[in-house]
């Protein structure tokens, strides 16, 4: 098997799930329980959290737990929506998010909230320049991804901030990571609020954070009597938890190590794609090079990742969230429909190998003329 949609999700490592099979075995207690086995989980919880905090030099109650990125990024907007409703009604985000964003955006719409989309140039960058001229007195949000799910842009966050803050000191900036953390070095100073899943990065399904600054407030979607977190009532999931925090040391290890290998990698097969005339590279200067999302103009994208599949190797549309769909982000940078509806993404980790790559390689070529001559004959 050759697996290259690690943007999607990862495996769980080994040393994760050793973490959490052992949070479960020997910590049964609830950590809300006052009594000796609750104490004892909530000893390794609090252990866990300064972990995870210590990483990200932020504070232990500016740490939320959450089941994911998709969940985070909820609690962000809706919870600021909600928060600061009185100060004014406007929301910017970019033309690059995850659909879970968008889906959001849709929601508070209908709730009576402005949502603005701030332009982008050709290489997937945010123009700061229409991002000034929309950030208004009544810009309570604005929200832009760290790095791009389809083609793996990375924004200038620090950047953004001081234009946002400049503009309007009261607005709050919230960022999505889940692309970013664990792949490149991220700076949680650089927003207010930020997302992420533990599952992209070698962790469990079903656990994330949101990062939450002391100075911003946020109404709670989920109520409860959980002593935990007020932002998020409930028994708190142990053994996730311990194994986000063993995810999270394992994966900002050698990071930039990590990087240098992948960008190896990317490099190679760009070197191969950019042969064919009829496969368009959506990749900029900008591109983290874990993620390369390519456009195969005379084949269906979906046709091609089954033909990939039986022979094992796994690729995706664009994001698993919205497979299938037009590329908005390629749509945003391109204003190309058929290159927009044509795209495939192969998503790298440290762990993939250069024999991997070859081989993919191998059967990407064969696969792809088979399906070529197939189509020419179908005219």
């Amino acid at each position: 098997m050759i697996y290259l949609d690690y943007s999607a999700t990862t495996p769980v490592s080994y040393d994760v799930l050793e973490s959490y099979n052992k949070a479960t075995r020997d910590y049964m207690g609830n950590a809300n329980s006052i009594h000796a086995l609750g104490v004892k989980s909530k000893v390794l919880l609090n252990s866990a959290t300064k972990q995870i905090c210590e990483l990200f030099h932020i504070q232990e109650e500016e740490l939320i737990y959450t089941s994911g990125a998709t969940e985070a990024n909820n609690m962000a907007l809706k919870g600021i929506a909600m928060a600061y409703r009185g100060r004014g009604n406007h929301i910017i985000v970019s033309k690059l998010e995850h659909p879970s964003i968008y889906k959001i955006c849709d929601f508070l719409e209908k709730q009576g909230f402005s949502i603005s989309y701030v332009d982008n140039d050709q290489d997937g960058l945010v123009d700061f320049e229409d991002l000034k001229k929309k950030i208004k007195p009544e810009t309570i949000l604005v929200s832009i991804c760290a790095v791009n799910s389809e083609v793996g842009v990375r924004q200038p966050l620090k950047t953004i901030r001081q234009i946002i803050k400049k503009e309007n000191n009261n607005t709050i900036f919230h960022s999505d990571m889940t692309q970013a953390i664990g792949k490149i070095a991220v700076n949680l100073f650089d927003v207010d609020l930020a997302s992420m899943s533990g599952h992209k990065i070698f962790g469990p399904k079903g656990i994330g954070f949101l990062y939450k600054s002391n100075k911003v407030h946020l109404v709670p979607l989920i109520h409860g009597s959980g002593k935990f977190n007020e932002l998020r009532s409930g028994t708190p999931p142990l053994p996730l938890i311990v194994a986000l925090s063993k995810a999270l040391r394992i994966a900002l290890t050698d990071l930039e190590k990590k990087e240098a290998l992948v960008r190896k990698l990317n490099q190679k097969l760009v070197a191969i794609f950019s042969q064919y005339e009829s496969i368009c590279i959506n990749q900029t200067k900008y591109s983290i090079p874990h993620i390369l999302n390519i456009s195969l103009l005379q084949v269906r994208p979906e046709t091609f990742v089954h033909a990939m599949e039986e022979n094992e190797v796994y690729i995706s549309t664009n994001t698993a969230c919205s497979s299938g769909d037009l590329s908005t982000a390629v749509m945003a940078m391109c204003q190309d429909k058929q290159r927009a509806r044509s795209t495939i993404r192969i998503s790298l980790s440290h762990v993939s190998t250069n024999e991997e790559i070859s081989r993919f390689l191998n059967i990407f070529q064969l696969e792809y003329k088979k399906l070529v001559n197939l189509m020419e004959k179908s005219k």
